[in-house]
């Protein structure tokens, strides 16, 4: 099976990143491919909103979104895990996911969609910010839940966690961390 993890968190061993990390420790990689992608450190222009890909369902930007795309493609399952910054996913996150369209323009305009394989197409949001009120994880689980529908991943499971912000808070929450590897046992096992 192929998995692949986008990292959405601009801050190096955050939350997010210590949510992830605990994660694929359910991963057996001697039998799956994982493949990690950390969103920040990548070179990916926004969307120009230019209509290059209404005819043929490819991006005409050149850049480390067409690593994405493949990788996209060919996945079994795909884990996102983003803050939430202003009652939404990061901007990280938000970028990938409007690049996008292209797969939007591919499904909806050009009527084709990704084959599901074998294994079919399983998602896992993991979401972490500082707020006490959930409105910032209902508004990034609209936005995750239309990027998984457009790249035909049609069901995911979604974690949030509430009130952490400190970089390295989410260590006081081993329920978070078990929780983290529990839902990505479940994501590879089912």
């Amino acid at each position: 099976m192929k998995i692949i993890l986008f990292n959405a968190s601009p801050r190096k061993d955050g939350n997010t990143e210590l949510l992830l990390k605990e994660a694929v420790k359910a991963i057996d990689t001697n039998s799956h491919e994982l493949i990690r992608f950390d969103l920040n450190k990548l070179k990916i222009l926004p969307c120009q909103d230019c209509g290059g890909c209404e005819e043929t369902g490819k991006c005409i930007i050149d850049d480390d979104m067409n690593g994405i795309y493949e990788a996209i493609r060919g996945a079994d399952r795909i884990i996102l895990g983003s803050p939430i910054f202003f009652f939404a996913l990061s901007a990280q996150a938000k970028l990938m996911i409007d690049r996008c369209q292209s797969f939007w323009c591919e499904k909806y305009l050009l009527k084709r969609t990704i084959e599901p394989g074998i294994h079919g197409r399983k998602g896992l949001l993991i979401m972490v910010g500082g707020m006490k009120r959930d409105i910032g994880m209902q508004c990034g689980e609209a936005t995750a839940k239309a990027f998984f529908r457009t790249i035909g991943v049609p069901e995911h499971e979604t974690l949030s966690f509430l009130e952490v912000d400190e970089k390295g808070a989410i260590l006081k929450h081993p329920e978070a961390l078990q929780g983290a590897y529990e839902a990505c046992r479940r994501l590879v096992n089912n």
